[in-house]
């Protein structure tokens, strides 16, 4: 139960028992009568003090099942933001393989182009 509930409570018995005092010391009744009214007045009070708890226990209930329902939710969504991640860089990994082949293969081509140049340039000095 929070502090909050607890200091409800705690003023609903207090101030039940000051207004039960107060009226034994203004009510022009018998002892027998007094009594009784002491306790239906107690009884009032519990009551009042017991569903004013049920009520802070169904709110605290109602807020505990909200909180880790969000929770829950979050969760899930971490996950899918986790897999969106891990797909894209999955993605940017396999476009950076793709990149760096085709890279490869202009600088052989480049290469090859070169040697052949070089060969043509070189067999044309010696004829």
């Amino acid at each position: 139960m929070s502090e909050n509930n607890s200091d409800l409570l705690k003023g609903l018995f207090i101030g039940g028992l000051i207004g039960m005092a107060l009226g034994l010391l203004f009510a022009p009744k018998s002892g027998k009568e007094t009594r009784e009214d002491i306790a239906h007045k107690a009884n009032d009070v519990m009551a009042k003090a017991k569903e004013e708890y049920e009520k802070a226990a169904e709110k605290t209930k109602t807020i505990y099942e909200s909180s880790l329902n969000d929770l829950k939710n979050l969760n899930v969504r971490a996950k899918e933001k986790a897999g969106e991640l891990e797909s894209k860089v999955s993605e940017l990994a396999q476009q950076g393989v793709e990149s760096i082949q085709g890279n490869k293969n202009r600088l052989q081509k480049a290469m090859d182009a070169g040697i052949n140049a070089y060969k043509e340039e070189t067999g044309r000095e010696k004829v």
